[in-house]
């Protein structure tokens, strides 16, 4: 048997040396918290806006390329996030609006894309997120516009189209749909409740599992919780979070068709109260184009992609409800408007278009 290390330290030392390094981080903490209070002041002498996507993308960045460990740098991210978000929120309150109502896969994106020092706003639907943002109710909100199985949330790509929002940041889901129910049983279930493209994401699960059982598509997971939490005979498709809002038993774990399964999600805004962000290094263009019904007019419109050098990352199509078999399209591009390069290919492809509008261009994760 080995004999025990004499230099080792015991529990009780190490506890005491763990609280002695949080009081340091609590100064520390403070003395950031006062020099983001200071730096709130300038702002508002200046007229400038409280957040700033691609300066906190850039802290954060810097962060991950001086860890030395062994916090991992998927630990650093949601760390300083809360971090700036308290400070944030020192300086003014950040509402962001998000469809509802608690614990929906959407108040988890945006809780992780702003911290949880925010002012929260649920919304029945995606377009009362669009709307309060727009009016101003909202500084900020959160859509889902893709999911890895279903593809795009034609709703939000719609959307996109007649307001005046733009895009100024995006982040990604990892989406573990769950079965809720108030008893802990799949026995008479007359009804599974949820977003539609929660219960097409399940579908496999749901036909094999529950093949008789109604499918009854509500304005989102959360919803489908709330109902589940007074109906007996009610069951949700959501989240572990909803599970722990509304007080139901977790039936079945992970039982979405696809094991990695994730939605991206858009943070938009208007552009008279924020401004583009800035080029961060790592950055996303996003746009509408729509061409002339002619022959050859969709090459035309990607050759000045392909002559500038920009490479677009995501292509969709969705009809333009002219009766003609007329489509908008809508693109990712990589890179920042303020690249040579970029601008360059942006003006080319605005002359090939009918019809023009960028959406928005924002730092991405890249790590």
């Amino acid at each position: 048997m080995a004999e025990p290390d004499p230099t080792a330290a015991d529990l009780p030392t190490l506890r005491g040396r763990i609280d002695a390094v949080d009081r340091e981080l609590l100064a520390l903490l403070n003395r950031r918290a006062a020099l983001a209070l200071e730096v709130g002041e300038i702002k508002k002498r200046e007229g400038s806006v409280v957040f700033r996507p691609e300066r906190e993308a850039q802290v954060i960045d810097g962060l991950k390329a001086l860890n030395p460990g062994p916090l991992g740098n998927d630990g650093v991210a949601p760390i300083w996030r809360e971090i700036m978000s308290a400070c944030r929120a020192l300086e003014t309150p950040t509402r962001v609006a998000y469809l509802g109502p608690a614990g929906t896969f959407s108040e988890e994106a945006a809780l992780g894309f702003f911290g949880t020092s925010i002012v929260r706003l649920p919304c029945a639907s995606i377009d009362e997120v669009m709307h309060a943002t727009t009016s101003g109710a909202a500084d900020f909100g959160v859509v889902p516009v893709e999911n890895s199985t279903e593809g795009v949330v034609a709703r939000s790509l719609d959307l996109f189209l007649t307001t005046p929002l733009f895009i100024i940041g995006e982040t990604s889901l990892l989406v573990r749909h769950n079965l809720l129910r108030q008893r802990d049983s799949l026995e008479s279930l007359g009804a599974v409740c949820a977003h539609p493209q929660a219960l097409a994401q399940c579908h496999r699960w749901l036909s094999h599992h529950l093949p008789q059982v109604e499918r009854r598509p509500v304005a989102s997971n959360a919803e489908g919780a709330r109902l589940a939490a007074a109906d007996p005979t009610l069951a949700a498709i959501a989240s572990q979070r909803a599970a722990s809002e509304y007080g139901l038993h977790l039936v079945a774990p992970a039982i979405q068709d696809d094991a990695h399964n994730r939605t991206r999600f858009a943070i938009v805004t208007h552009p008279q109260r924020h401004p583009i962000p800035k080029a961060s290094g790592h950055d996303c263009t996003s746009l509408i184009v729509s061409v002339t019904n002619r022959p050859g007019a969709l090459h035309d419109m990607l050759v000045p992609l392909k002559t500038h050098g920009v490479s677009m990352s995501r292509f969709e199509s969705r009809p333009a409800r002219s009766g003609q078999w007329e489509y908008y399209f809508y693109i990712d591009l990589q890179g920042h408007p303020d690249e040579p390069r970029v601008d360059a290919a942006l003006k080319d492809l605005r002359g090939a278009c009918a019809f023009f509008k960028i959406l928005g261009t924002y730092p991405i994760d890249v790590h």
